[in-house]
């Protein structure tokens, strides 16, 4: 698999991590950091193989946010809101390991994660109005998870809240000690790959197109849906591996 250096990528037993890897920055959102979580992040959604991705980092933080210094040279490829519609659209459910602070921009990332597991005592704030601009962007992947009430209080006072605050108002999913995050992510992955691919992919479209949709077209478009997953190969699979109390062909053999 090709690699992109402030991101790196490693596969093993069908599952991809991607790790932000410019802990001398914050991991802040540079060009040159957005331009390669999103070379790797296609590289796993083309990969068949990959049946989940676990996005993380390296040093004391997740991310800081936007890189406020300027790109470091690398010309963008892609935009803020190229990699947020890749994270949403994209096939493959994407667990955050959130192994440190996030920021401004870096809430958004760690929202735009299906599911994810944040250190409880780490720290996270929509820190923007401090420094005078509007957390934008990341609204469109943080309001959907957030109470109008906490969305208001959180966004407009620029606040850091801990972890277990984060998980209690819905940016994140868990919170728990950091010795505790690997088994938590993999317990979560484990059930993940127990999933078709191809209802994974279809669930995942649900979660986010349904609730924009007005009523009679929701129920149109999922009656279509549903018939296509009912008519495919892997649900005749799936419902034989049911019937005969035995895995589906596509939970990986080997233990994660």
């Amino acid at each position: 698999m090709a690699q992109s250096p402030a991101a790196d990528l490693h596969v093993e037993h069908g599952v991809a991590t991607i790790t932000l890897n410019r802990p001398q920055k914050k991991n802040s959102l540079s060009a040159e950091l957005i331009n390669s979580l999103c070379d790797n992040l296609k590289v796993c959604m083309d990969d068949k193989d990959v049946r989940a991705i676990i996005l993380t980092n390296v040093g004391n933080t997740f991310c800081a946010g936007a890189d406020l210094k300027g790109s470091g040279g690398q010309q963008p490829r892609y935009t803020l809101v190229d990699l947020f519609k890749l994270m949403r659209e994209g096939p493959k459910i994407i667990v955050g390991k959130i192994a440190g602070h996030c920021m401004g921009g870096g809430v958004g990332l760690a929202a735009a994660c299906d599911i994810s597991v944040m250190g409880d005592n780490l720290t996270m704030g929509f820190t923007e109005v401090r420094i005078g601009v509007s957390p934008a962007i990341i609204s469109v992947v943080c309001l959907p998870k957030l109470r109008r009430a906490d969305a208001a209080e959180l966004m407009l006072s620029g606040e850091k809240i801990l972890g277990t605050r984060a998980a209690e108002v819905g940016l994140v999913n868990y919170a728990v000690p950091l010795d505790q995050q690997d088994s938590k992510v993999m317990e979560l992955v484990a059930k993940l790959v127990r999933g078709g691919p191809h209802a994974l992919a279809t669930t995942k479209s649900l979660i986010y197109k349904v609730p924009a949709m007005e009523v009679d077209q929701a129920f149109k478009w999922t009656a279509e849906v549903s018939a296509a997953c009912f008519g495919s190969q892997e649900a005749k699979d799936g419902i034989m591996a049911f019937a005969q109390k035995k895995d589906a062909p596509w939970v990986p053999k080997s233990k994660l």
